[in-house]
């Protein structure tokens, strides 16, 4: 995302973009400078002092060009894990003069969005009625709301990420909790013979179960272990997504939700196989030998 800013404004709005002061101060004397976000600087390979085009398909300048070239004189990092570092940003005076100079079709003097911080945010919903009542019936109305919904409505425009991730991953651990329930009745199967002798030297019903029950949570376990795994190293890598989900990331609570349904999904594909080998019948089991 490359967005012009009012450089003093957008550092006091954001102090979770974490630029040194030096780079800060470079930002208010350079009219073309730009800051961009680690991530992309590494991906790019860019650094302080480079001279980067950036091709618009939408802005044009003056002299009819869709070339911007930005002298990139910050780089930032994020306060937080969950910070987006991809965006670059420059200022606003100077695109503003650029662009189609003159040209108030090409909406010179004018600004898509502005973002308002309030101390109180359970007050944000009184705030943006006011803010919109205040332009109402003007040449500018405008259409206030939450960053979050904000943010949703762009998301809504590809469709229900939620729903649509939610509905595969249903899918997914259904299918593997019918492969699993199956492996483990099979195994029982497979094994009759065995547990009717394990019966009949002296286990007790409940050490039968407690075999079929460790069994089946071994096998998840390992599973799951394997692909938390890859997926921990994958995007310890960086984005896997290549920028589609800049702030993609797996946070540790994440770690111990997959390792508790691993758990739990061992548990459920082995208890009515477990439950059938408690029920088995010593002579009946001798016999299939």
């Amino acid at each position: 995302m490359q967005s012009p800013v009012v450089p003093e404004e957008f550092l006091k709005m954001y102090p979770e973009f974490l630029l040194p002061a030096a780079q800060s101060n470079a930002w208010l004397r350079t009219r073309t400078g730009a800051i961009v976000g680690r991530k992309t600087a590494e991906r790019f390979h860019w650094k302080l002092g480079d001279k980067v085009p950036i091709q618009s398909s939408i802005w044009m300048q003056a002299d009819g060009s869709r070339t911007w070239t930005f002298d990139i004189v910050g780089i930032f990092d994020g306060k937080n894990k969950n910070t987006d570092t991809t965006p670059l940003f420059f200022r606003y005076d100077y695109f503003d003069e650029v662009r189609q100079a003159g040209h108030q079709e090409w909406g010179q003097g004018k600004v898509g969005w502005y973002i308002i911080r309030i101390k109180d945010p359970s007050q944000a919903a009184e705030v943006a009625k006011r803010v919109d009542q205040e332009f109402e019936n003007s040449d500018a109305e405008t259409k206030t709301e939450p960053e979050g919904a904000f943010i949703q409505a762009w998301a809504n425009q590809i469709g229900n990420i939620v729903f649509i991730v939610a509905a595969i991953l249903s899918a997914v651990f259904f299918t593997i909790l019918l492969v699993t329930g199956n492996t483990m009745a099979q195994a029982v199967r497979e094994r009759t013979g065995e547990l009717g002798v394990l019966k009949a030297i002296g286990f007790t019903n409940g050490q039968i179960v407690s075999f079929v029950l460790a069994e089946s949570c071994l096998l998840t376990a390992l599973g799951g272990a394997l692909g938390l795994g890859i997926a921990w190293l994958m995007i310890s890598r960086g984005d896997p997504t290549r920028g589609l989900l800049p702030m993609f990331y797996l946070p540790t609570r994440d770690l111990f939700v997959g390792a508790g349904l691993s758990a739990g999904l061992g548990v459920v594909t082995g208890l009515f196989p477990a439950l059938q080998a408690m029920r088995l019948r010593v002579a009946d089991a001798l016999r299939r030998m």
